[in-house]
């Protein structure tokens, strides 16, 4: 496990070293990206983007850019969905959300610089073959896209009952998409060949719904101050989440089968893959 953390605090900085190039300009609409950016994230998505690259062969120098890149869309997300006319947040990462630190038209336009920003990550990245730029940026664009609308199902469920299938669906756009996309990305720049592929996409699906559940687990069992988020708002906020269709008990049971399943398309790689196996061990135990 110690190993795991430590591939964890180097990718961070790995990463975070390549953010700092990217968005390196003054004003204020890039204090608060860098507010937002530079908040204390665990670079999960990134980080699992390298996994997934070096299990390929993938040298660590060719992953960056593209890692970056998901950060910054996994960041532009976060500020939107904290807006008022969204979840409504004041919290993220331990601190102001990016409309409170700022305004709401600030944080807005970060989150679209952000957006933009990470498109032009992966096509201009010199590092990479034309063709393989081409892959990412459309798959990105497809991630961002199912992100989006997942975030309109999410909205137009508040207060309503669903049924299980319809959560899942919610999530694997909102959360799901992106992490899927983290692994594929990983193993394209590795050139992996499309039987594997394929089983790293399938492996994606499963963590991602695995780190949704996980998700909803700790909002309904951890404090405000240990998430670094509002505990208890996706149940004030009548969301549609794995705990209120479920039971905590039920949503546990729900983790263990994505955590199974999850594992069992990495056993399909042609590659050696401990690394994500463990890491698929960590977001079913949330210890990263």
């Amino acid at each position: 496990m110690d190993d795991l953390k430590e591939f964890f605090a180097l990718a961070a900085r790995d990463v975070d070293a390549t953010l700092n190039d990217l968005v390196s300009e003054k004003g204020t609409l890039h204090e608060a990206i860098r507010w937002s950016l530079f908040g204390g994230g665990k670079r999960f998505r990134p980080a699992l983007l390298i996994a997934s690259g070096e299990t390929f062969g993938a040298p660590r120098h060719e992953l960056l850019q593209t890692a970056a890149a998901v950060e910054m869309l996994h960041t532009y997300s976060l500020i939107h969905d904290d807006l008022p006319s969204m979840d409504n947040d004041d919290l993220r990462r331990g601190r102001e959300t990016c409309h409170r630190k700022f305004d709401e038209a600030t944080a807005i336009l970060a989150g679209d610089a952000l957006q933009a920003r990470a498109f032009q990550a992966v096509s201009e990245d010199e590092g990479l073959e034309e063709g393989v730029r081409m892959r990412l940026a459309s798959g990105l664009g497809r991630a961002a896209a199912k992100m989006v609308a997942g975030q309109q199902l999410d909205l137009e469920a508040e207060g309503k009952s669903l049924e299980l299938d319809h959560i899942k669906t919610i999530h694997a756009n909102k959360t799901g998409a992106l992490i899927e996309f983290s692994v594929v990305a990983g193993a394209t720049i590795g050139n992996a060949n499309a039987s594997d592929i394929e089983a790293i996409a399938r492996y994606g699906q499963s963590l991602g719904l695995l780190f949704q559940i996980t998700d909803d687990l700790l909002d309904v069992t951890e404090s405000t101050e240990s998430l670094g988020k509002t505990a208890g708002k996706d149940a004030k906020s009548e969301k549609a989440t794995y705990p209120s269709v479920l039971g905590v008990e039920g949503t546990k049971a729900l983790a263990d089968n994505a955590y199974n399943e999850a594992r069992s398309f990495l056993s399909t790689l042609s590659r050696p893959h401990d690394l994500l196996t463990n890491i698929t061990e960590i977001v079913r135990y949330r210890q990263y």
